[in-house]
C-alpha cells in the first residue's frame, strides 16, 4: 500500500503557501482499477461512477505538530471493490494531490467508506 503526495499536489501546495491559488483541494473520489500509487500520477488508475464527495478540511495540532487534513465519505451507487482514493481540487478532472492504493475493498451498493488524507509537512 502506498500513500503519495504527487506531483501535481507539490505544486498546488507550492501555489497555496505562496498565494497565486485559491483552490481548495478537499474534493475525495475513489476508484476500481490496480496499480500502485506514484508521484508521477494526475489520475486515479480507474475512477468510479460515484460524484466526488466534498470533505471537510481541517488543520489538526498546532506549531510541529499541526497537520493539513481532509476528511470525506463516499457511498457506492452499485457493486464494486475499490483499491485506490484520491485528494483533489475540483469535483470533476481537477488537480490530484494526494494518491493512496490500498487493498480491494468490496462493497455494494448504499455501503460506504470513509477517508481521512493528512498531509504532515514535517
Amino acid at each position: 500500500m502506498a500513500t503519495v503526495l504527487v506531483n501535481g499536489g507539490e505544486g498546488w501546495v507550492c501555489g497555496r503557501l505562496a498565494g497565486t491559488l485559491a483552490t481548495d483541494g478537499h474534493y475525495i473520489g475513489w476508484g476500481t482499477g490496480a496499480g500502485t500509487a506514484a508521484k508521477a500520477d494526475t489520475t486515479l488508475f480507474t475512477e468510479a461512477t460515484e460524484a466526488r464527495a466534498a470533505g471537510t478540511v481541517t488543520v489538526e495540532g498546532t506549531g510541529a505538530s499541526a497537520v493539513y487534513q481532509v476528511v470525506g465519505t463516499l457511498t457506492a451507487d452499485g457493486t464494486k471493490t475499490i483499491t485506490n482514493v484520491g485528494n483533489f481540487t475540483a469535483s470533476t478532472v481537477g488537480t490530484l494531490i494526494i494518491h493512496q492504493d490500498h487493498t480491494g475493498v468490496p462493497l455494494t451498493i448504499g455501503e460506504a467508506i470513509t477517508y481521512t488524507f493528512t498531509l504532515n509537512p514535517a
